[in-house]
This record gives C-alpha cells, sequence and structure tokens, in this order.
C-alpha cells in the first residue's frame, strides 16, 4: 500500500491584532476573563481588502516552496473553509485560480473546525489509491467577518488565518499518515452553527436584523461534546495502531480553548508539554487551527523525523476527527 506523507506546510495570518484589551473597550469583557476562560490573549483580524483566498493562497505558496514543489504540479486542491470568499464557486477555485495551479481539481469540504483533518482524509486516500500525487490541503477561515461583535461569547474566541499541508506519497512504508478517524453527529447541529443564510434561513431584512447570518454557539454544550469526542477519537485513532498515549511525542490539538485541550490531555494521560500550544496568540482559527499549529512546530523544529504526533479538531455539525502520522 502506498502511504501519504505531509511533504510541505506553511501559515499565514493577517498584519492586525486584536488584543484581550482592545475587545474589553468595545465590549463588556476583560483581559482577565478571557485568558482565565480561554486562553486566549490576542487574535489575527483580516485587513478590509484581504479575502479568504488571499489566506489561503498565501498559506499555500509557504507549502510548496517548503517541499520544492511547483503550483502546476499539483493534481488537487482542497480547501476546508466555512468563510469562503463568496457561497457559490468554492473558495478552491479561486486559490487555483491565484496560484496558477492549471492541472489540479479544486473543491472544498464544509466541517468547520475539523475542515483542515477531513481534506487531510481525504487526500490520504487519493495518494493511496494512486489517483493524485501532490494533494494540496488548506485550512482557512475569515471569521471576523462572521462574528456577532456584541456577543462577548463568541466574538472573543476567534481569530482569522491559513494553515496548508502539501501531501505527496512517503517513499518509506514507516514514515507519513499512518491513518485518520473521522466521526459526526448531526444531531447536535444546534450547538454551534450559523443559522441564516442558507435555504431555512435565506437572506432577508429580517434574518439580518435578527443577526442569524452570525455564528451562534452554546459554549458548555460544545465544551461537554468536545472533551469527550476528542478523547474518544484519540484513543481510537492509537487503539488502531496498537499504540498508547505514552508512545506519543506531540499533540497537534485544535486551539478552541485551553481548557477543552487541558481536559483531552488530562483524560489522555499526556503531559501537557507533549502539546503544541499557540491559542494564546491567534485565538480560535477554525479550520486553519491545526495546520498553522503544526507548521509552526515544523518550521521551529520542535517535530523531527520519526516523531510520532496525534492530531485532532472538532468543529460544527458536529464534525470532528483525528490523525496519527509518523513524521
Amino acid at each position: 500500500m502506498i502511504r501519504s506523507r505531509i511533504i510541505g506546510t506553511g501559515r499565514y495570518a493577517p498584519s492586525q491584532v486584536l488584543t484581550n484589551d482592545e475587545l474589553a473597550k468595545r465590549i463588556e469583557t476583560s483581559d482577565e476573563w478571557i485568558t482565565s476562560r480561554t486562553g486566549i490573549k490576542e487574535r489575527r483580524v483580516a485587513g478590509p481588502d484581504e479575502q479568504t483566498s488571499d489566506m489561503a493562497t498565501n498559506a499555500a505558496r509557504a507549502a510548496l516552496e517548503m517541499a520544492n514543489t511547483r503550483p502546476e504540479d499539483l493534481d488537487l486542491i482542497i480547501v476546508g473553509t466555512i468563510s469562503g470568499d463568496m457561497p457559490m464557486p468554492a473558495c478552491a477555485c479561486f486559490v487555483q485560480a491565484k496560484l496558477g495551479a492549471k492541472n489540479a481539481a479544486a473543491f472544498d469540504v464544509s466541517a468547520a473546525c475539523a475542515g483542515s483533518l477531513y481534506g487531510l482524509s481525504i487526500a490520504d486516500k487519493f495518494i493511496q489509491t494512486g489517483a493524485a500525487k501532490r494533494v494540496l490541503v488548506i485550512g482557512v477561515e475569515l471569521l471576523s467577518r462572521l462574528l456577532d461583535w456584541e456577543d462577548r461569547n463568541t466574538c472573543v474566541l476567534f481569530g482569522d488565518a491559513a494553515g496548508a499541508m502539501l501531501i505527496g506519497p512517503s517513499d518509506r512504508e514507516d514514515r507519513g499518515v499512518l491513518s485518520t478517524h473521522l466521526k459526526s453527529d448531526g444531531q447536535l447541529a444546534g450547538i454551534l452553527n450559523i443559522p441564516g443564510g442558507g435555504s431555512l434561513n435565506p437572506a432577508s431584512h429580517e434574518m439580518i436584523e435578527q443577526r442569524l447570518h452570525k455564528v451562534k454557539m452554546n459554549g458548555r454544550e460544545v465544551y461537554k461534546i468536545a472533551v469527550r469526542a476528542l478523547e474518544e477519537i484519540v484513543r481510537e485513532a492509537l487503539a488502531h495502531h496498537k499504540l498508547t498515549a505514552e508512545d506519543l511525542d506531540h499533540v497537534v490539538p485544535h486551539q478552541a480553548n485551553i481548557r477543552i485541550v487541558d481536559t483531552v490531555l488530562e483524560r489522555l494521560g499526556v503531559p501537557r508539554e507533549k502539546a503544541v500550544l499557540n491559542i494564546d496568540r491567534y485565538g480560535n482559527t477554525s479550520s486553519a487551527s491545526v495546520p498553522v499549529t503544526l507548521d509552526e512546530a515544523v518550521r521551529s523544529g520542535r517535530i523531527k523525523e520519526g516523531d510520532l504526533v496525534a492530531m485532532m479538531a472538532i468543529g460544527a455539525g458536529m464534525a470532528w476527527g483525528s490523525s496519527i502520522i509518523r513524521w
């Protein structure tokens, strides 16, 4: 069997930084309140002329450069996002055009914060079957334009960013993506969603006035589901390979909330120092979170060849997943 491997990573974050103290000037909150409950100190916000596909393209170029790969060598571009440039066409098509990846098919995956892992799973299958040699997986969100900036339960959490992973065949059977594991439960759709703008609540003055086109979240329910689901999906992945949490060198978690991450690590029995964390600087960047975090760990030299890495993420749907990688 052909095994896939991440051969390049990249990330992009807008230059504008929005701190907790700056947010406290807009809404009733404080740096202490946000930090103690989420672990977030600041987040990035896209500029007025910056689009989702712009961020995705910047991250993609960094991944291609790391792997010494030309855009025209790409067979497939998969973009995980729920905040594309427009409802139609796919954000991936804009990225394809901006990269000049004329030979690549391109489509989006809508799995919210788990989008990059869903994309990785698809890329893995394309490589395994020989249907593709180079697959670009991007997680990108421009959530600042989908937030209700009067709702402190959501607007303090999210940031804008993009992360990319270039997937290709591994030249060693013992290196690469060992497996991916995906789950979803549509009965939980009500606890995290954007209820307006689709066929259920189409665009109208009333929909806008009710702010149904903005992110809505039941934080307590999301927390309860997330800690249970992430623990179970990582255990499933480890058991699939007869591994234990002690075998892991690194955990690359979705940076949703430091309390969620800490609780999952504790339940798994993984020391916090094995987790790659950057939530304090980026906040929750949804589908960009895992690839942005992975790129930081790779470029800093923290993740080295032969290391065993677990990645995990959960988002609206609810949709969640994990992956085990021998770097």
